[in-house]
């Protein structure tokens, strides 16, 4: 394919940047420099999006993608990954997906797998990218990028209207667990929709129903932590208010901890995060992480195994004093 006709192809299937701005989305804005660090986030991740979509490779794409500064980086990796699994859905089916995942992409799996996530939201579902090739533990991940993608484009209804699809399915899972892991990733949302102040987005998950609070809250950890946009006072704050589910905003801490450190990409607002919320470094945290991970990925009486690991990192937490 020409050049040219690349080009084209990121015209066409690109979305507009201005759809990531603050007042495009009506998000809180917290101040100037929060507004500034959310906005970066949204245009870097439509570039990676769109450098997916016109590169004649997943190589040439990485190429560029490692020329993103080490804060955003994460985001233009989750673009691309989106952007891949956009371009294997049109015909003829292609792998885009699977190389990237095998080269520089696997540095940034968590994030890349959130990015397909995205996809599924964009797609007929007979055109959803295969998971069996993918991770079996990591890949529900693609369920909490559908659900900050549902949080983050149709707020009214996923956020202040708390909607739940309960018709979703999934192949891994019966539906309640399912749409668990999607309020993980509306949680993420919210701290975008929340304009990273901590008291609108404790406001937002106590707007949900009771028995989703400790799923919106380990999302939100996460994005604080891999995100940022707050003081160590305003993390406290936060971490304050989560109450009995601070050992699920250390989860998702200590997630985000695992996803930075395993591309490369440790920056300071990462260790103020897990030093509130996990107590520790984010090279502990992400240990944490590794440590427990389920060498069986199937069902532990009945349980899905992701939900094993994570509740065996908030235990963790819970057992060091930090709940």
């Amino acid at each position: 394919m020409s050049s040219h006709w690349r080009t084209l192809r990121r015209r066409i299937l690109t979305p507009d940047s201005a759809q990531s701005t603050m007042a495009v989305r009506g998000f809180e804005v917290k101040n100037e420099t929060s507004k500034e660090l959310l906005e970066t986030i949204g245009s870097t991740f439509l570039d990676g999006y769109g450098t997916a979509v016109e590169a004649r490779s997943t190589t040439a794409a990485e190429d560029r993608l490692q020329t993103v500064p080490e804060r955003f980086r994460g985001f233009a990796y989750e673009g691309a990954a989106m952007g891949f699994a956009v371009l294997d859905a049109l015909p003829p089916r292609g792998r885009r997906v699977t190389r990237f995942l095998a080269g520089r992409g696997t540095e940034h799996l968590y994030m890349a797998y959130i990015g397909v996530g995205w996809a599924l939201a964009r797609l007929p579902r007979l055109r959803w990218p295969s998971i069996e090739t993918l991770d079996p533990l990591l890949r529900w991940l693609l369920l909490d990028g559908y659900g900050f993608h549902q949080a983050y484009f149709h707020t009214r209804k996923y956020v202040h209207e708390q909607y739940r699809d309960n018709r979703f399915a999934w192949p891994d899972a019966p539906l309640p667990y399912a749409q668990r892991v999607i309020d993980q990733g509306i949680g993420r949302a919210l701290w975008f929709v929340a304009g990273t102040d901590p008291e609108v987005a404790g406001r937002l998950i106590d707007a949900y129903p009771g028995s989703r609070h400790a799923d919106l809250y380990s999302g939100a950890g996460l994005a604080a932590t891999y995100a940022g946009g707050v003081s160590t006072e305003e993390l406290r704050l936060f971490f304050e208010r989560a109450g009995k589910h601070q050992p699920d905003v250390a989860q998702g801490s200590a997630f985000a901890a695992e996803a930075r450190l395993r591309a490369g990409l440790r920056v300071p607002h990462t260790g103020l995060a897990t030093e509130v919320f996990c107590g520790r470094t984010p090279e502990e945290a992400a240990e944490v992480c590794r440590r427990t991970r389920p060498t069986d990925t199937g069902t532990h009486d009945g349980v899905p195994a992701f939900e094993v690991w994570r509740r065996r990192i908030a235990d963790e937490f819970v057992l060091t004093g930090r709940s």
